[in-house]
């Protein structure tokens, strides 16, 4: 059995799960290390449903019985506790510059593979989505958002009415994308070990009739499920360690290919932020270009004593 086959399993079946169901696996998603330790009836009274819920639930994503489901989900955790062991296997003789050498190489191999199997249609359908949408709302969780903080980031640069959604709630995540609709476009980043937060949500706006754009690792990943458009980019994980090396890649050339479509607004909106910087920014600069540059490195934040 896989590593993660458990989970694998829960986003196969998910898009059809019944609202307990469902209320079930994004437990088991989110608290997979407390769930392990549960008998049906535990969870049953946890979740505030009843206990043959619980085994239907384990029956509806193939297991045969909760005790098979349990030691299932028992050998996913221990897969996971088993990371840092796997990666003193593969590491633990080795030197730091040949640790180095080694994860870049797997880096640029993962760039390449991206390369190779990234569909150049889905690509220019993703840039003409974000240029048209009204709104954008973009999703990336735990490991995956430094990437959708990037993303909004620069997308707030080059146009209006971009929001970043990132709350532990999926009540919260459903109040702040509460106005999506057809004229609207919606992110979703997610990559193994998939959130079924980023996953509702993504099911959420395609509800709504909103444009849902995936960005994650293959045609398998369960965030395909609700999505028009698929940018995929290798992650494999080394150990407990993700690599977003290719997806950053993915979403830099996406950056770089919305900037080329609209460089005179990108251009004015640069302008605009520069002389509000100067207007603005008088006594205390920020940043360093150059290193002679003189930032003011010694100025007290706190007013002179006179």
């Amino acid at each position: 059995m896989a590593e993660y086959d458990v989970f694998t399993r829960i986003n196969e079946h998910y898009a059809k799960m019944s609202k307990g169901h469902k209320a079930i696996a994004d437990y088991i998603s989110e608290h997979y290390d407390q769930a392990v330790f549960m008998t049906a009836a535990k969870l049953g009274e946890t979740l505030g449903i009843s206990e043959s819920t619980v085994v239907r639930f384990a029956a509806g994503i193939g297991y045969d019985g909760y005790p098979k489901f349990q030691k299932a989900l028992e050998s996913c955790v221990q897969g996971k506790l088993n990371g840092i062991q796997k990666m003193d296997a593969k590491y633990g003789r080795s030197s730091q510059s040949e640790i180095l050498t080694s994860v870049l190489s797997a880096d640029i191999e993962k760039i390449q593979d991206t390369i190779d199997n990234l569909d150049p249609a889905a690509f220019e359908s993703a840039v003409a989505t974000i240029l048209e949408a009204e709104t954008i709302y973009i999703m990336g969780l735990r490991s995956n958002e430094p990437l959708a903080a990037f993303l909004h980031f620069y997308l707030n640069m080059i146009r209006g009415k971009v929001f970043l959604l990132n709350t532990t709630s999926v009540s919260e995540t459903f109040e702040q994308m509460i106005h999506i609709g057809p004229k609207d476009c919606f992110i979703g980043i997610s990559f193994p070990r998939y959130s079924m937060r980023t996953l509702k949500a993504m099911e959420f706006a395609n509800d709504r009739n909103a444009k849902v754009i995936a960005i994650t690792d293959s045609i398998h990943s369960p965030m395909n499920l609700y999505s028009s458009c698929n940018l995929l980019a290798r992650s494999d994980m080394v150990s407990v360690v993700d690599s977003l090396v290719a997806p950053l890649s993915v979403i830099n050339a996406l950056v770089v290919a919305l900037c080329l479509k609209c460089p005179e607004q990108v251009r004015k909106n640069l302008e605009t932020l520069e002389e509000t910087w100067n207007n603005y920014q008088v006594y205390l600069n920020d940043e360093i270009d150059f290193i002679d540059d003189e930032p003011m490195l010694d100025y007290s934040l706190r007013r002179r004593e006179k």
